[in-house]
Order: structure tokens, then sequence, then C-alpha cells
């Protein structure tokens, strides 16, 4: 008897998504199907471009024809992705799939350094991706990105001019930093860096993205809030250190998100400068600023541990000089280890909003005024 479509598709239904726990089928990743006497072609579309289990599905898949079908069959899998969203009809930004928020409780934990190589990292990796520098006083991106002295260019779009983003490694970018000096000091109340955020997001041609990261203003203030209330955010990541002082400013970072009234996802915890590494012992670490912070926090507020990046001297410089951390390369383009860490980050935020995506509500903007 002939294969079918339907014999495939009732074998790929055995098949799970480890992480959103449906199978494929239901999940509607199974594109082109087609079976030609014992040839079968089809693609699985995954949620992320960075899933780390992509081989582990697509022998799931050859296991499962195999088992449930026939032994004999030539099976040939594509696999591709299509990043998901928490965002459907929105009127601001309506090309951009994912909204997602960096912030940490206090300054000098290494906010800008986190956003700044995560968006390099999952443009790396194939993802488009965008980045606000919403640290309206203290911007720091064009600085990260080698590009202090330029400006973004203004088009008029339906009448209506509108900001285009500069491009660097990939990723687009939006800084105050871009329209003023560098010794120049940005001396605003609140309601006018609020509207300065506004005009990054509402009249910016971004385009399609499927990640737009704001990196916003160390502890919580008139941005955060303006944030929440202008856009449906995805979630929020937030970055501390492992020392008691970042970690208790982390908690109230946390619970600003998790307000009632303000409801926002949190994807994780990163822990930076988690231990120190010198370049010379590459395989020895030091944890001066304590060990496992970041971790416990995660595992007490019952949310995702992102990730831990080191305290090495490369990162440091590498923002220096513009060129973020995660570009760096060793010698035969080995990755180095602060570029793994990461390249693991990127990935296990993208698995996260994957799983946000499938499984949570949609977020929706703040509505209310929160006093």
């Amino acid at each position: 008897m002939p294969v079918t479509q339907e014999d495939i598709l009732k074998a790929l239904s055995t098949v799970d998504d480890p992480d959103l726990k449906q199978d494929l089928v239901t999940l509607n990743m199974i594109k082109d199907l087609e079976v030609e006497g014992n040839h079968v072609r089809f693609t699985v579309e995954l949620t992320t471009p960075a899933c780390p289990l992509k081989e582990i599905i697509r022998n799931a898949c050859l296991d499962a024809i195999y088992d449930q079908v026939s032994s004999e069959l030539q099976v040939q899998i594509n696999m591709s992705s299509s990043v998901t969203s928490s965002r459907k009809n929105a009127l601001m930004l309506p090309q951009v799939k994912n909204i997602i928020a960096v912030a940490s409780g206090k300054g000098g934990v290494g906010k800008s350094t986190i956003a700044a190589n995560l968006a390099v990292s999952l443009s790396k990796i194939g993802a488009k991706v965008g980045l606000v520098d919403a640290d309206i006083y203290g911007p720091s991106i064009p600085t990260m990105f080698n590009c202090e002295h330029e400006q973004p260019k203004v088009k008029t779009v339906n009448g209506k001019n509108v900001i285009v983003p500069l491009v660097q490694y990939g990723v687009k970018l939006i800084s105050i930093g871009f329209m003023m000096s560098a010794d120049d000091a940005v001396v605003w109340r609140g309601p006018m860096a609020s509207k300065a955020l506004q005009q990054f997001l509402g009249d910016s041609d971004w385009g399609e993205l499927d990640y737009l990261i704001i990196d916003l203003p160390p502890g919580t203030s008139d941005i955060h809030l303006t944030l929440v209330q202008s856009v449906p955010v995805t979630g929020a990541v937030i970055v501390t250190t492992p020392q008691k002082v970042a970690l208790a400013d982390a908690r109230k970072g946390l619970a600003m998100f998790q307000q009632k009234q303000i409801n926002v996802p949190i994807l994780g915890i990163v822990e930076n400068m988690a231990y120190f590494t010198p370049a010379e012992l590459p395989d020895n670490k030091y944890y001066i600023f304590g060990q496992g912070g970041g971790r416990a926090l995660a595992e007490k507020s019952q949310i995702p541990f992102l990730g831990e990046i080191p305290l090495v001297q490369s990162i440091r410089e590498s923002g220096d000089r513009g060129y973020p951390a995660a570009l760096n390369t060793a010698d035969g383009d080995k990755p180095n280890p602060e570029q793994l860490a990461f390249e693991n980050l990127a990935q296990e935020l993208a698995r996260q909003v994957a799983i946000r995506n499938a499984n949570a509500t949609k977020t929706k903007k703040v509505d209310i005024n929160v006093q």
C-alpha cells in the first residue's frame, strides 16, 4: 500500500516540541510536506533560529516515520525557523514580533553590555534585531557600537517625518546619543525623556523585526512606565551581579514588572560578572562578588535563569572600542568563552520567548495611570 501524507502526519503527531509540550502537527510546524513513492520531503519550522534542540527534533521525526510508517522510506527534512510573536494587530510597531525590556535594579551591573551583546548574538543566529537605547540620561549604545559620531537620517512617509535607525553589526540602533554631542548632558524633566522614548518607538522606521530590545535606565522610573504604557512588551530580562546589594535592587525591578497593573512576564535573570577569569588562567574561576546569587534569586522567584556572564577584561575592552564581545573570536576562529556565554544567553532568551508566546496570554499595554 502506498504511503500517504496522512500516514506521515499521523507519525509526526507523536513528536512533541520539548519546550512547548505539544506535537509538531498541532503546533503547525510541519510545512511543505510531499510524498512521492518512497521519497518523503518536508520542513520543520522551528519557533526560533537559535533552537538548541534542532537535531533532537529532527532525529525524533525520523524515528517516528521509520517506526510507524516504513524504515525503507527516504526522508529529507529541512529545518527552518519563524520567530513567534506575542503581538497581533498592534497599532504601534506592527511589524515587530517581540519587544524585550532589559532592566536592572541599580546601575553598574553591566545592563547595557548585556543588551548590546544579546542584540548582536541574536542577529548572528539569523534573527532581525533592533536595539533602543532608552537610557536617555546616560546613553552608552553609540560607544558600544562604534558609531558615536553618526546621526540617523530622516525620511518622509505618508507626509510624516520618521527616523531611520542606524545599522551596525546587523543590528538597527536608536539612541539619544546619536542626536547630541558626546560631551553634552541631557538635562530634561521626566516627561521630556518619556517623549523621546515614544518618538524612538513610534516615529522610527523599524521595519520587520523578530526582536526589539529596549535597554532601559537603571532603577524604576518614568521611562519604564512610558514603555509599558506605549507598547505591549513581550517580556523583561533582569540583569544583576551576584553581590547582595545588586540582588536586593534586582528584586525591586522584578516587583515592578510583576505588579498587577503592569503584569509584564519575566523572561529570566542574567547574572553578570558572575566570576573572574584571568586571561593567563582561562580555566580558573574566582567568585569575587559572591557565587550563585542570580541563580538563587531566579529559583526563589520561580522564573528562568538565563545564564551567567564572566568578568573578563576582553568584555570591557570590546565595549570601549565599539566592538561587542559577542563578535570576538580566538585564533582559528574558535569562539572565546565570553562569546560562547553570550551565544548561550541569546539561545536561552529566544527559547524563553518562544515558550512564553506559546503558553502565556498576549501582553497588553498598561492603560491606567500608575502613580
